[in-house]
């Protein structure tokens, strides 16, 4: 089922790779079903905020009318940044696993490792790597044509 999700959210970042954005989707799970499914659209809606992740947790909470996403788990092809990690542990997601890990960043592990409320969130890496990679060097290199 990992993969199979992990499928979804490589879509998702082709959506997001067509438009133009940064190739990152998002899909999260309740009760072994796709409740949400996102990507980025920074670009598109002319917002930091708009990361594929921030747009997962806002899609999901909408539909099961709250905040407390305890019983769900993301699947995103990129590892969060530090502001999605926040906002995923302040949801209260209990599992992510996602694709490739980002260089650049070093700050979503402190994040979801930290012991604040007794709140961690289990990270499992790696997920269909080389195909997250892909989307995103190739994403990159067209950008530097």
């Amino acid at each position: 089922m990992i993969k199979k999700y992990m499928e979804e959210a490589l879509k998702e970042a082709n959506k997001a790779y067509k438009i133009g954005e940064i190739p990152i989707g998002c899909v999260i799970v309740r009760n072994n079903r796709i409740i949400s499914k996102t990507h980025n659209l920074k670009e598109k809606k002319h917002s930091s905020l708009c990361h594929a992740e921030i747009l997962g947790i806002k899609k999901i909470s909408k539909k099961l009318k709250r905040w407390r996403l305890y019983d769900c788990e993301m699947y995103v092809t990129m590892q969060p940044c530090p502001m999605c990690a926040s906002a995923i542990k302040q949801s209260r997601i209990g599992k992510v696993y996602y694709g490739v890990k980002n260089e650049n960043n070093k700050i979503s592990k402190m994040i979801f490792d930290s012991n604040d409320n007794n709140e961690q969130v289990e990270v499992v890496s790696g997920i269909l790597e080389d195909e997250c990679k892909k989307i995103v060097q190739k994403f990159f290199e067209n950008k530097r044509k």
